[in-house]
């Protein structure tokens, strides 16, 4: 990498404050700052949706996974599960967000529940969201040194993290502070644009530095079995298959794109549902096509690499001959890519990255914790208690990454296992609501907490950590949903709806 690269970095990041800041003045209400007045059109929360879902993890890791030994397409099963979810999602859960003037999605648990629900489901987002972000700040910031250092191999790497987890979150702050959740999405536009321009830059680079071109990468990849798809085997413990795909898939996304105010909240950005449904739906079909492109480029990769023709690949497993999977795309990046187009798709990296849930934060906590204390305050003090907390919110989120640069890979793995245990709790208690009427408060209590209490286990036993089943993190989100409605449904056996419980 050379000067020219780091100019076009640099040069995106000022460029997305300076966006942010042309919204100063433009978010006069609490409507305007957190759904953007209802006005975004369809398209552009689509892609906005695309750019959320999409991480420097999804970026970097996605092409190492095809690249691997034993890798091929067997991820795709879990983005059928994804497909799956919007349709579910679009029929039973986004006609309930336009039944009124909702800034946040767990206002609903308050309308068909009561405040406990409510602040419970809220409390558990703001807590997890935060976890969840700062690990994102973190990897995204470890990528950033690496290819610093590769352009100044004498600097420290725990510096440079130290510094990308300070401007990246800095950057985060200012452009969510000034601009709200509509300047959030318009920049997520940008950075889709973005960041598929850069993957298909790669991509090209490859194919020009492979023998035969795609055709070529595509014969080695059938000889090394790349595109295997499908996996009908009731494997728990193995991460991508079918049935974990399809059906673990579907309830991940119906907790993360239907009962999550991070994705939630831009529906709520649009003006009806049918623009809702037709944005999620939308994005379904871009993130197929895109996943498919990620992979393909980790097929690329095998064929230009050729770790197939090194010694001592026959008895070697991951992705030999590198540390990892994720280390794969970053060195090509860094080391092959020519001037310009390695800044490029470093910029890219970033615009996968830098998708804020500080506006969807600072959202639920001042609708959901502060609001039902405070009923005397005006509009215009709650707007300035959402911006108070937007910078509390990022300089939370930066903390966590800074805390966290020295743990190893595995206790990264555990934080973010931790990050998504409420997916399955949250979108159970929301499935009660739906569908179980005799349900009251403190039944979709008693069902939460069981779960929560479960997935905690089940965590630590797929870690190692307490005796018992590995399980793939695919299925987390079905069995705790399914486990807050069972335990939901019996304790409305044991305790009557009728019956006064405080």
């Amino acid at each position: 990498m050379q000067t020219l690269d780091l100019v076009i970095i640099f040069g995106y990041l000022i460029g997305i404050t300076a966006f942010g800041i042309l919204y100063a003045g433009k978010q006069e209400t609490t409507e305007e700052y957190f759904v953007g007045n209802r006005n975004v059109p369809w398209w552009a929360i689509a892609m906005s949706i695309v750019a959320t879902e999409t991480s420097t993890i999804t970026f970097v890791s996605v092409p190492g996974v095809v690249f691997a030994k034993d890798g091929n397409f067997e991820f795709l099963q879990l983005v059928f599960g994804y497909l799956l979810g919007r349709i579910v999602i679009s029929l039973v859960f986004i006609p309930l967000y336009f039944t009124g003037q909702l800034q946040t999605v767990y206002q609903l648990l308050g309308e068909r529940f009561g405040g406990r629900v409510k602040m419970l489901a809220s409390g558990l987002f703001v807590i997890m969201r935060n976890i969840a972000d700062g690990i994102r700040l973190l990897l995204t910031a470890i990528v950033l040194s690496a290819v610093y250092t590769a352009f100044q191999p004498d600097t420290d790497p725990a510096y440079v993290i130290v510094g990308s987890i300070l401007i990246l979150g800095i950057v985060m702050i200012v452009f969510t502070f000034y601009g709200g959740m509509e300047a959030v999405i318009w920049i997520e536009v940008v950075q889709l644009v973005i960041y598929i321009g850069g993957a298909i830059a790669a991509a090209v680079v490859l194919i020009q530095n492979i023998d035969g071109g795609f055709a070529g990468a595509v014969d080695i990849g059938q000889a090394y079995n790349k595109f295997q798809l499908l996996d009908f085997n009731l494997d728990f413990a193995k991460t991508y298959t079918f049935w974990g795909g399809v059906l673990g898939g579907c309830f991940l996304t119906m907790s993360t794109h239907g009962t999550d105010q991070f994705l939630v909240q831009r529906y709520l950005c649009t003006d009806s549902s049918k623009a809702a449904i037709t944005a999620l739906m939308t994005s379904g079909l871009v993130v197929l096509i895109q996943f498919i492109g990620f992979l393909f480029i980790g097929v690329l990769l095998f064929a230009f690499y050729q770790p197939y023709a090194m010694e001592g690949f026959s008895t070697a497993t991951g992705a030999f001959p590198f540390a990892g999977a994720d280390r794969v795309f970053p060195a090509f990046i860094t080391q092959k890519m020519p001037t310009g187009l390695a800044g490029l798709v470093v910029a890219a990296i970033f615009a996968a990255a830098l998708s804020s849930s500080l506006n969807s934060i600072a959202a639920t906590a001042v609708n959901d914790i502060y609001k039902p204390f405070a009923r005397d305050k005006s509009d215009k003090q709650l707007m300035r208690i959402a911006g108070v907390l937007t910078v509390v919110v990022g300089i939370i989120q930066i903390a966590i990454a800074v805390s966290l640069k020295d743990a190893n890979s595995s206790a990264l793995g555990l934080a973010l296992a931790v990050a998504s245990l409420i997916n399955g709790p949250i979108l159970g208690v929301f499935l009660v609501g739906t569908f179980l009427k005799r349900a009251k408060e403190i039944h979709a209590l008693i069902g939460m907490i069981f779960s929560i209490v479960l997935m905690t286990y089940i965590l630590l036993a797929s870690n190692k950590i307490l005796p018992g089943p590995v399980i793939a993190w695919p299925w987390y989100a079905i069995i705790g949903s399914l486990t807050t409605v069972l335990v939901a449904f019996v304790s409305t056996l044991v305790i009557r709806s009728n019956e006064e419980v405080s």
